[in-house]
């Protein structure tokens, strides 16, 4: 069987030669890896392997859909993803591009021709570049091939050949047409420093487009400054966000706010509809007049921020119910986001599990277990509640409990496995009958119960604090302290 190298260097040449029939200045092929929603070069003429968001670009789009593309001029075609040319130094004119498919007429890559010498690619370029691909496929079908790409020098090699930055949106993972949209959408803002707001339920990842949205634009070197407005106990919410002179009162230092800290870069504002009015009106009124007052200040301090915003909460709904000011909420929502839940894309859990897998693997240097198709069918199956965050902690638990390589169904929490039946239920299948209740202390027990009735209720709202904290007669604020104490 021919070695992995072996086979880069008949691909390489089988390119050169498709280059010359079809009279193109460049000919690169792409390995669609979809566990990390990337398109891999394994033929390119910068003789470097660069991993691409496979959502992105003319390329990425030819991986999701599987059509060909002919596109006269790339700068104008909205899909066209302007950071490969930015980061080579090249410029793209014309381009076609074609899927790889394998026997089973599944996409596994991407051929892809630029810059035609003469004139535009025709029909008869697209069908010498296809049948390059059929070839191409076969070869990169061989498992030995993929294999060694995961491993060194390639997997080290192609680790400092990420185009983007350490927050790109290739951290943002998953193939659905939700998460497709929401990349794009990132990529098309990318140039500005527009406001954006974000909304989704608890877990669905809101953090990570907040982040990539910061590290893609042109205020990525400057400050990335983060408030949990939940935690914002009221009557510090302007030291806190617009900073203190010296000697407002005894003892108090001169000390800048969260809105100066982020001036020239940004600032997120987490759990937003949690303010209190009062503290939306002074969010708005700096919003407005880009200036803020220290307390205790005389002259007012002039700022440059961009606003990103996130809650789990319709603010629409809080408009209607007078919780939410109707005007701050039209002054961040310059862009708006929607983080769609897990359960509306299960297509997307085995990535987000073999992920996480991956990643806590690693984190516990421990080799790499796998889930059988078994156990991912039951994942997939589930309606995750806390969406992704639940998802991660279900994966972590599970590598740290498993002993053996393989991760089967039967290893799976109660719940999930079962989520028809009731909680306690589920809690008494996984509950050691070593220790008998009677034995409990009465603080365990009471603590016991009170985390049983949290889990539940955050289940039937669907992970939504809010809601949840109704339920069980709790401020929002008393929710928040519980589940910390829990470690929920």
């Amino acid at each position: 069987m021919a070695t992995g190298g072996e086979i880069l260097g008949v691909l390489d040449l089988v390119a050169i030669r498709t280059k010359e029939i079809i009279k193109a200045d460049r000919v690169s092929l792409f390995l669609l890896d979809r566990e990390k929603c990337e398109l891999w070069s394994l033929v390119s003429q910068e003789k470097k392997m660069i991993r691409l968001d496979a959502r992105l670009g003319i390329a990425g789009s030819v991986a999701m859909t599987g059509q060909t593309f002919n596109v006269p001029e790339a700068y104008e075609h909205p899909l066209f993803y302007k950071e490969v040319d930015a980061q080579t130094g090249y410029r793209t004119r014309t381009l076609i591009a074609v899927p790889l498919k394998n026997r089973k007429g599944e996409i596994i890559g991407v051929g892809e021709a630029v810059n035609k010498q003469v004139g535009l690619f025709t029909a008869d370029d697209a069908a010498v570049l296809q049948a390059l691909a059929a070839g191409v496929a076969e070869m990169i079908e061989s498992g030995q091939l993929r294999k060694e790409l995961r491993e060194p020098p390639y997997e080290k090699e192609t680790a400092r050949e990420d185009v983007g930055s350490g927050f790109s949106t290739q951290n943002i993972i998953g193939m659905s047409h939700k998460i497709q949209s929401v990349i794009r959408l990132i990529d098309q803002i990318r140039d500005s420093s527009v406001d954006v707001l974000i909304q989704g339920e608890s877990g669905t990842g809101k953090e990570l487009i907040v982040k990539a949205l910061h590290y893609n634009s042109p205020r990525a070197k400057k400050p990335f400054i983060a408030l949990n407005c939940a935690a914002l106990q009221e009557n510090l919410v302007e030291p806190e966000l617009f900073g203190i002179e010296r000697g407002v009162a005894t003892g108090v230092e001169r000390r800048i706010g969260r809105f100066e800290e982020a001036n020239g870069g940004t600032l997120f504002l987490d759990e937003i509809a949690d303010l209190s009015l009062s503290a939306q009106a002074k969010i708005l009124r700096a919003l407005q007049e880009r200036v803020i007052d220290r307390v205790g200040g005389r002259t007012p301090v002039p700022i440059d921020i961009r606003i990103l915003a996130a809650t789990n909460q319709n603010l629409e709904a809080c408009i209607k119910e007078k919780t939410f000011r109707e005007d701050l909420y039209y002054r961040l929502k310059v862009i708006q986001i929607e983080m769609p839940p897990l359960r509306e894309y299960p297509p997307d859990i085995p990535l987000l599990a073999n992920h996480f897998l991956a990643k806590y693997c690693s984190l516990m240097s421990i080799p790499l277990k796998q889930f059988t198709p078994a156990a991912l069918e039951v994942l997939s199956n589930y309606s995750w509640p806390g969406n992704a965050r639940q998802l991660e902690n279900e994966v972590k638990r599970l590598v740290a409990s498993v002993r053996g390589r393989s991760i089967t169904d039967e290893h799976l929490e109660p719940s999930i496995r079962n989520p028809a039946a009731p909680i306690e239920t589920a809690q008494a299948e996984r509950r050691p009958a070593a220790e008998p209740p009677r034995d409990q202390s009465l603080p365990a027990a009471v603590g016991a119960l009170e985390r049983r009735m949290i889990e539940e209720a955050l289940r039937k709202s669907g992970g939504n604090k809010q809601k949840a904290a109704q339920a069980l007669g709790l401020s929002r604020q008393g929710l928040i302290k519980k589940l910390k104490r829990f470690s929920i």
